[in-house]
């Protein structure tokens, strides 16, 4: 059984997430030629101020 996890930022839709994970889960079967059914996808949601850059949060810099 596959698992995907995805660390993203913060602040996308839910549709736009959706459609990530369905076209993972898409990429997925079609190259391991494994069922859609048996692949799992975490998506992580990582605050801005939780993910550095350069020694800076994402935060500080979008500012």
């Amino acid at each position: 059984m596959p698992i995907i996890e995805m660390k993203i930022l913060e602040g996308r839709d839910q549709e736009v997430k959706d459609e990530l994970i369905e076209r993972v889960t898409q990429t997925v079967s079609e190259t391991l030629q494994v069922s859609p059914e048996s692949i799992r996808v975490l998506l992580y949601d990582i605050p801005l101020t939780h993910w550095g850059i350069a020694g800076k949060t994402v935060e500080k810099i979008r500012s």
